[in-house]
């Protein structure tokens, strides 16, 4: 018997190495068949802000990931990442004039068609959830716009028509400010959520085919939307409240809410939605700055920038920052699972849109399959893994489609912000 039992833990001493999960080969073959979609990645704005007018002629081949501040998106590292599709963003300054948010959203829609021009073997344009099929089975990246604020279309439904005839996919109902028809997530509030005028741009990007996105929306915004939307949502770049109690993060309620209309919450990746430790560290270090030097009136090293500098400095080495990782990210997907489920959570990693604040082991655009490892590590199936990385929205595109083509005969919105709200920006 004792030879019999030594015999066994020989065996099974010599089996690990063969028996381990090889991870690496579960995801490359479920993201063979199934295109891995990321919701929002702002490397046509990072270029565009970095490269100047040599965005038009840089190499996006591979090499841009060095440098002080690198990029986090090239041709070959989304190609080690395995993307399948993109959702490439054309977001411009909130704070900007509205003709000039306008001008500069045409030039980011064309800059992406430019890139996709440039490299006809890496991307392809794609509008529906067939075409990402298509062009992801042709071994290229589908190549989606989203428009990222509600501010970029001038409180103007034939602007916002005229970025659907052009491509775009979805859009962001706010960014970083309140408008005159929503509440954003990181303003002060004026409408308690949507205005008249608000709830009209939802129907009309229904009837329209496009993706109505609440990431950067305050939580009444995302209910209203949520209240009159006939298909589903999606959360471009947005995590749990419930794990970090961030305001540009998504509350359980509305999680819930997601599940029963069917959309999708799409994991965002910066150090402070998805790390409270983070969160409150940055809070604390803007405060210091503030404290240190405040022109024109406040600092205590005012108009002395090279003191308040180093003052910081010395700060930041007392006080460093927490590590954010990729568990933690993981730990965001795995709640939202957890409250709304698996067929409602997918990615949407905000890579060069928040300046390399992002967690160990998820610094750039290769790193996806490392994220779908430590899934499968706790316990995820190849197709929870598979809905993950892009069924889930696949499903959300083909149900805005069908909707929009039950309302192709309705009547395109031509109504103005004071015509529905009775003022400019009327609160509710």
């Amino acid at each position: 018997m004792k030879t019999a039992l030594f015999a066994a833990a020989a065996l099974l001493a010599l089996t690990p190495a063969y028996a381990a999960p090889d991870y690496a080969a579960r995801v490359a073959k479920i993201l063979k068949k199934t295109p891995l979609i990321d919701g929002h990645n702002d490397w046509p704005e990072a270029l565009r802000g970095n490269a100047g007018e040599g965005r038009w002629s840089l190499d996006l081949t591979k090499g841009l990931g060095t440098g002080p501040d690198p990029y986090n998106t090239d041709i070959e590292r989304l190609r080690a990442g395995k993307v399948g599709a993109q959702f490439w963003s054309v977001w411009v300054s909130a704070g900007q004039p509205p003709l000039d948010q306008v001008k500069e959203t045409l030039e980011e829609i064309d800059l992406v068609k430019h890139i996709v021009a440039r490299y006809p073997n890496d991307f392809a344009l794609a509008r529906t959830a067939a075409d990402v099929r298509r062009i992801h089975a042709q071994g290229k990246i589908a190549s989606l716009i989203g428009v990222e604020g509600g501010g970029q279309i001038d409180s103007s439904f034939s602007v916002l028509r005229a970025y659907h005839d052009l491509g775009a996919g979805y859009l962001t109902l706010t960014h970083s400010r309140t408008i005159d028809w929503a509440d954003s997530a990181t303003d002060n509030p004026k409408h308690g959520g949507l205005t008249p005028f608000g709830e009209a741009v939802v129907t009309e990007l229904n009837r329209l085919g496009m993706l109505v996105d609440l990431s950067h929306v305050s939580a009444e915004t995302m209910r209203d939307a949520l209240r009159v939307t006939k298909a589903p949502v999606i959360f471009s770049h947005s995590s749990a409240y419930g794990v970090d109690p961030h305001p540009r993060n998504v509350p359980d309620d509305v999680l819930k809410l997601v599940t029963a209309n069917g959309g999708v919450v799409m994991v965002n990746y910066a150090d402070s939605y998805v790390s409270e430790a983070y969160w409150r560290w940055e809070s604390d270090r803007s405060a210091e700055r503030a404290r240190l030097n405040t022109p024109p009136f406040g600092g205590m090293l005012i108009g002395q920038p090279d003191k308040a500098a180093e003052a910081l400095k010395a700060w930041e080495a007392a006080h460093p920052a927490p590590v954010v990782t990729l568990a933690m990210v993981a730990d965001h997907v795995e709640y939202i699972a957890k409250m709304a489920g698996k067929d409602h959570v997918g990615l949407g990693s905000d890579f060069d849109g928040v300046s390399n604040k992002l967690p160990k082991g998820l610094e750039d655009v290769s790193t996806y399959p490392a994220l779908l490892a430590e899934l499968m590590k706790r316990g995820w199936s190849d197709a929870d893994i598979a809905k993950l990385a892009g069924e889930n929205v696949l499903r959300v595109m083909t149900q805005a489609e069908k909707v929009a083509l039950a309302m192709k005969d309705a009547p395109w919105a031509t109504a103005t912000v004071e015509a529905l709200d009775g003022k400019k920006g009327g609160a509710k």
